[in-house]
């Protein structure tokens, strides 16, 4: 056996290399769970797959996202352009925005599907979920933040908080199951059978020749069907007053439009697997259009309970109406999506006016709602510090989130002092420069020592914060790696 090697993915450390053999023999013995498991390693794979695709990559990029959320809110403090702070930007407000709903959103999905294994569950459907919506999600914020830092985000060095997260990012996008496939064929693909209530059972009743059983369940499943449509026009029709809901808090109206969207999800699976049958395999963005759905239902339920476990906290509800609308306007979208592009026409009418009787209804998160989400991230708060629990925030040299943390406070607390000397001085100054302003206003009487000090500390973490890394060309230059003999002969070879 050889191992040892090393894949090296985008820059990124990654354990994962390539093991070689030649007339490898392995014991009947060494078969996990001894010789009556031979032949089931591969069914064994799978049901961990399913429980380490819901912890590994999901937390991973869960992690990852809230340190950016935190660092970036930061940052978009901290830089200033035209004399304001970039944060009060609209157009980073938009952005920002997501950066923070989505750190939310990921925390609740992940940490749910967290509980669910720890009672012992094996969520093969959920996992496939949570890892396309993490991984993808992640991604997307980490361009946004991108998008924000600017020229910091881009210059590589020790002070860079970001780059080598945008570098690796399709890493997770790619393992435990590529997205698009996961998308595509795994979550609806698994979910239509395992999830619901009557297709399994009738499965095995045909496989059994069962006819009794077959019957009743499929006099059943076609009274689950009705049900559904009548649910899903009366409460597309009521918008989902009349449906019950365990809170009467600001968020009833969202349990509300999940108890309308999931009768919705059930309708269309059942015509769907009726009218296409085997074939529904084949149409993957049918699949993934009705895995949308599902997913966004997920996710929202993820948000509430969140909010709900945490103790109703109304400073997060910014958070959580982000959270909700977006996966309510997402599951709508897809729901007509999939109307729009249903191969039989006559049907895809009919469903229309049963789902959408009134037409659709949901929204994307408004702009008044970003602004408020997006001023979260960029002082100090309780909410923020839920965004960001269980990171690393301690400032050090290797730390350049810890070290943004730090500077947010000191640019805060020389912020109304700065702001004093300006009308002092009946000038709108550049909150730049802070070490000169406080030894001049210092001269003047303006500020007393302690306050200068505040400047002359703020000015020092401004300067950290947005300054970027610099080379000698000799450190940028590549140096010969000498390889081993045997490495040599091959590529000569």
């Amino acid at each position: 056996m050889e191992i040892g090697r090393r894949h090296f993915p985008l820059n990124v450390p990654f354990q994962n290399g390539p093991t070689r053999g030649k007339d490898v023999f392995v014991p009947i013995d060494y078969i996990i769970g001894g010789p009556k498991m031979a032949g089931q390693g591969w069914r064994m794979l799978v049901e961990c797959l399913s429980v380490g695709r819901g912890i590994t990559l999901p937390s991973n990029s869960t992690g990852g996202v809230k340190s950016v959320a935190l660092a970036t809110g930061a940052y978009a403090h901290i830089r200033r352009q035209f004399k304001i702070s970039i944060g009060k930007m609209e157009g980073i407000e938009e952005p920002l925005a997501r950066i923070a709903g989505n750190a939310y959103v990921m925390d609740a999905a992940a940490s749910l599907i967290t509980y669910g294994i720890m009672l012992g569950e094996k969520p093969a459907v959920l996992s496939a979920i949570v890892k396309y919506h993490c991984t993808h999600r992640g991604q997307q914020s980490i361009i946004d933040a991108m998008d924000i830092t600017g020229g910091k985000g881009i210059m590589l060095g020790q002070s860079n908080f970001l780059a080598r997260a945008y570098q690796g990012a399709p890493i997770a996008i790619t393992v435990e199951g590529a997205n698009i496939l996961t998308r595509s064929m795994m979550i609806f693909g698994q979910g239509a059978i395992r999830c619901h209530p009557y297709v399994l059972e009738e499965m095995e009743a045909a496989k059994n020749n069962d006819v009794n059983a077959f019957d009743k369940l499929l006099f059943k499943h076609i009274g689950h069907v009705g049900s559904n449509k009548v649910r899903s026009f009366w409460l597309g029709l009521t918008r989902g007053l009349t449906s019950s809901t365990p809170t009467g808090d600001a968020t009833k109206r969202y349990y509300q439009h999940l108890n309308r969207l999931s009768a919705n999800l059930a309708l269309l699976s059942d015509v769907s697997m009726a009218v296409l049958g085997g074939s529904l395999k084949r149409r993957e963005r049918i699949s993934a259009r009705l895995g949308d759905i599902l997913s966004q239902l997920y996710l929202a339920s993820a948000v509430l309970k969140r909010y709900d476990d945490e103790g109703r906290n109304e400073a997060d509800l910014p958070l959580v109406h982000w959270g909700v609308q977006d996966a309510l306007y997402q599951a709508e979208q897809a729901m007509d999506d999939l109307l729009q592009n249903f191969p039989n026409r006559v049907v895809a009418g009919l469903l229309n006016v049963v789902i959408f009787p009134t037409g659709r209804h949901y929204l994307a998160p408004s702009d008044k709602l970003d602004h408020k989400v997006a001023k979260i991230l960029q002082v100090p708060n309780a909410t923020r510090s839920r965004i960001g629990r269980g990171q690393y925030l301690t400032p050090s040299e290797h730390n350049p989130v810890g070290l943004l943390e730090e500077a947010l406070v000191d640019v805060i607390a020389a912020d109304p002092i700065h702001q004093r000397i300006c009308k002092e001085l009946g000038k709108n100054l550049p909150f730049t420069r802070l070490d000169e302003l406080a030894h001049n206003a210092l001269v003047k009487g303006l500020i007393d020592k302690d306050e200068a000090a505040i400047l002359v500390k703020a000015e020092e973490s401004r300067l950290r914060s947005i300054n970027v890394d610099d080379f000698d060309p000799e450190e940028l230059a590549t140096k010969p790696v000498k390889l081993p003999e045997k490495v040599r002969k091959v590529e000569a070879a």
